[in-house]
């Protein structure tokens, strides 16, 4: 637990919450050892929304609400999430079932993301807006900033006219999937150029998938 406060940022006073947050609901129901992380997340789920909209509010002053809300679901994805908690190797302090371990539950995107909001909320609860605020900033809103993102930019528009530079090029957007619950689905999209994939994406509208796969296939290509 210590290690794990290190890497977060923030020693707790009540640790119980903490364990609360690392703990799935594969192991609460194998164990009846108490709550699972579910109403965290949820908590969770609102604290950095919150602190998002209030970045991008702050950050960009001219920018109209619907392009906000496009991208705080961007910023806040599961991809972002999962990205997060990698960094602090989230994963390997899971409680988890013993089928949701022997099916690779430990490195899942959805129940890495989902314990990132858990222990958002977890530092809410237990110190309060500022830390949980520091931590959304140090793991996800401070790589938004480091990466000079262009919040106007509209990467399919781009990507198109990368293709049709040369002719005959055969450029899709595929659907593949859609995850978590109806409040707050995840919506999954791979870009195909000439029958091969080129690159994958996710967001909370398909919208905003098929854009956050078209920054990466720019990526990809160049």
């Amino acid at each position: 637990m210590e290690t794990l406060e290190k890497n977060i940022g923030y020693s707790f006073k009540d640790r119980g919450l903490l364990t609360n947050a690392l703990t799935h609901s594969s192991w609460s129901n194998e164990n009846k050892s108490g709550p699972c992380n579910e109403r965290l997340e949820f908590l969770g789920d609102a604290v950095l929304g919150f602190v998002t909209a209030e970045y991008l509010y702050n950050r960009f002053p001219d920018l109209p609400e619907g392009r906000m809300t496009r991208l705080r679901a961007e910023l806040v994805c599961e991809h972002s999430l999962s990205r997060a908690a990698e960094k602090l190797g989230l994963g390997e302090y899971l409680l988890l079932g013993r089928g949701e371990e022997s099916t690779g539950g430990r490195t899942r995107p959805s129940i890495n993301a989902d314990a990132v909001e858990a222990v958002i909320a977890a530092m809410y609860l237990d110190g309060g807006l500022a830390p949980a605020a520091g931590f959304i900033h140090r793991f996800l809103l401070d790589e938004f900033e480091a990466g000079n993102a262009h919040p106007d930019r509209d990467a399919k528009s781009e990507l198109q006219e990368l293709v049709q530079r040369k002719s005959g090029q055969l450029l899709e957007y595929r659907h593949v999937g859609e995850s978590g619950p109806d409040h707050r689905k995840v919506f999954a999209v791979e870009v195909w150029l000439n029958g091969k994939l080129v690159a994958s994406g996710e967001g909370r509208s398909k919208k905003d998938a098929e854009q956050h796969a078209a920054l990466k296939a720019l990526d990809a290509l160049s």
